[in-house]
């Protein structure tokens, strides 16, 4: 894992839709929605805080853009806000501090921005009102969490580090093999830090974690001491011991109702390794399977689903995904292959700003650390982001390019679709609802992304009309809609 993030090949994975993965020409479709066929209520969307808060965090245009559906002006051009509503706040592991003569060791390879300050400083003493703690440590990306929650975020505590003093070279960037680095007498302090942060932010922010996830790609050999972030390898065996000390130590803060996610492993088969590698017991301290999508179109998404949801009925997120495709086309490709074969209840983006263009929603620049273009992968997940909404009922497709979500309180229907190849028609059939009469004159509003050239930026069109219980739109190539049909009952 070099940069942060270079995807996994998907050599070895189940290739779940052969001609989304390719790209390869089809002849005009259909997609018939299954109302009988549901998997869950959507949670929603999010982002992980971490280094473009750390540089951002104190802007509410920014906060206002990713946490509300408003328009927002940026840049002189207004700017459908996404509605995030999910924040996950990275727990740093750095301070410059010295303590009884002993230091951070930093990686000669990590920018300023990717050193996200802790606030338990030294081991002298675990009491967070002592001079051993820092509250005023990580300001900047504590304000974008603080704005988030204010505009109705959820939040979860993750960390990709302990401490710099927990581990055993003091560098919190990954031990020189690759390693273990967490040192065995710090297995609980590591614990007690995630601990005592969600209660003081509880306490005294006004942000009451959701969850706490311990562990960031534990089991992956890629945290060195040269690398270029925070990492730390922790093997399976000792994720369970930490994961039974923060159950312990939660709980000892009166913090009962603060779930446990595990363990952001960075692929899917790897999630299934490490979640079937837990005792009975140890399973049942996690209350949600969190997985990061860096296997792209590859993987078993299935199997995890099965194991972690219908096996052990736990909840399962795609808490960490991202892609080097500006466009967002690869994005949607396997956002829809999430929704057709992972069935998470929701879903995060990595860094929504981010210094190389192609991974970013919205870019900047590492050396002046100045917000730049937005990318066209903005509008592409606008199309997901907007309109699928939390409470909403995921649906079955029965295909790999395309998404429904029900809203029974709006009598609301959503389908977005995604198309890879050549320009099709794609038809969409509703016969499975009891009724469907859509807007006025059975319009079906729609909104359009041409992830190419020149053309249709999540920009809105009014032109597709229901015909009975099924509805037809063109597609460009390398395009992604959402359809909005009202008036429809299950």
């Amino acid at each position: 894992m070099v940069r942060r993030r270079t995807l996994l090949g998907a050599a070895g994975g189940a290739l779940l839709g052969s001609a989304l993965a390719t790209g390869t020409a089809r002849a005009d479709s259909s997609i018939t929605v299954t109302p009988g066929t549901s998997y869950g209520s959507w949670e929603g969307w999010g982002t992980s805080l971490a280094w473009w808060a750390n540089v951002f965090g104190d802007r509410d245009d920014f906060a206002d853009i990713f946490f509300t559906t408003n328009s927002v002006t940026y840049n002189g051009k207004s700017l459908p806000g996404l509605g995030l509503n999910i924040a996950r706040y990275n727990l740093g592991g750095c301070s410059s501090n010295t303590y009884n003569g002993s230091s951070m060791v930093a990686s000669a390879n990590i920018p300023a921005f990717k050193q996200i300050e802790g606030y338990w400083h030294d081991w002298a003493s675990e009491d967070p009102t002592t001079s051993s703690w820092d509250w005023t440590s990580d300001a900047v990306q504590r304000a974008m969490l603080v704005k988030a929650t204010s505009r109705g975020a959820i939040s979860e505590l993750f960390s990709n580090s302990p401490m710099w003093w927990m581990c055993a070279n003091h560098n919190p960037s990954g031990s020189a093999s690759g390693g273990n680095n967490l040192q065995s007498w710090n297995y609980r302090q590591h614990a007690s830090y995630l601990a005592s942060v969600a209660l003081y932010a509880k306490n005294n922010w006004g942000v009451n974690f959701a969850s706490v996830d311990a562990f960031n790609e534990p089991s992956s050999a890629w945290w060195t001491a040269t690398g270029t972030q925070e990492g730390c390898h922790i093997d399976a065996s000792i994720q369970a011991t930490i994961l039974a000390y923060l159950r312990s130590e939660l709980n000892s803060r009166s913090l009962t109702s603060t779930l446990i996610s595990a363990s952001d492993e960075t692929s899917y088969d790897l999630a299934r390794t490490t979640w079937n590698s837990f005792s009975s017991t140890t399973k049942a301290l996690v209350n949600r399977v969190n997985v990061h999508g860096y296997q792209g179109s590859g993987g078993r998404r299935d199997l995890l689903y099965t194991d972690v949801v219908t096996t052990a009925g736990k909840a399962l997120w795609n808490s960490e995904t991202g892609d080097g495709d500006a466009t967002g086309l690869t994005l949607a490709s396997n956002l829809c292959l999430d929704f057709r074969w992972l069935h998470p209840t929701a879903w995060v983006y990595w860094q929504v700003m981010d210094p190389t263009a192609s991974w970013a929603l919205i870019a900047y620049d590492a050396s002046t650390l100045q917000a730049g273009a937005v990318q066209t992968k903005y509008y592409s997940l606008a199309q997901f982001t907007r309109h699928i909404r939390p409470g909403m009922k995921i649906l079955a497709t029965g295909v790999d390019n395309s998404v429904a979500a029900y809203d029974a309180t709006n009598k609301r229907l959503v389908i977005v679709a995604v198309n890879t190849g050549a320009a099709q028609t794609i038809t969409f059939n509703l016969s499975g609802f009891t009724t469907v009469s859509g807007g006025t004159s059975g319009v079906v509003p729609r909104w359009n992304t041409v992830t190419a050239g020149t053309g249709d930026l999540y920009t809105a069109h009014s032109d597709t009309y229901l015909s009975g219980k099924t509805f037809s739109a063109a597609f460009a190539a390398g395009s992604i809609q959402t359809f909005r049909i009202d008036n429809v009952t299950i």
